[in-house]
């Protein structure tokens, strides 16, 4: 059935500051880029290590997204890290603000919160 999820797609209110974000500051790679000028509209595929890829569409004047309180539809996007420690640090020293590490009461893994450009919930998880 089922062998691993291919790509989660991310729509962004500004595409320039995203992809900034998405492959400067987390350090994704940029597999291609498309401007469909039809719909007034990039294409963005980046690309994780593992081969998962996270796909960041720009739309005009898309409908902010309701992530507090918690709405029913994806809560968060998870990354999974080798050592939380080091990839915290790095993005406070880039301005992100980065909730305090937490430990998983089931598994007793590490893992904290921190969001994207338009507030999207993103998770590092230690493994």
């Amino acid at each position: 059935m089922l062998n691993a999820i291919h790509h989660t797609a991310l729509i962004c209110s500004d595409y320039q500051r995203s992809k900034h974000f998405y492959s400067e500051v987390l350090g994704l790679t940029i597999i291609s880029e498309y401007y469909r000028e039809h719909r007034d509209s990039y294409k963005l595929d980046l690309a994780l290590p593992n081969g998962s890829r996270v796909e960041l569409f720009s739309f005009a004047n898309p409908p902010a997204r309701l992530s507090h309180p918690e709405a029913c539809g994806l809560r968060h996007l998870a990354f999974s890290v080798t050592n939380i420690d080091d990839v915290v640090s790095k993005l406070t020293t880039q301005g992100i603000e980065v909730e305090p590490i937490r430990v998983d009461e089931l598994t007793d893994k590490r893992f904290t919160f921190f969001a994207d450009p338009d507030g999207l919930p993103l998770e590092l998880y230690e493994e």
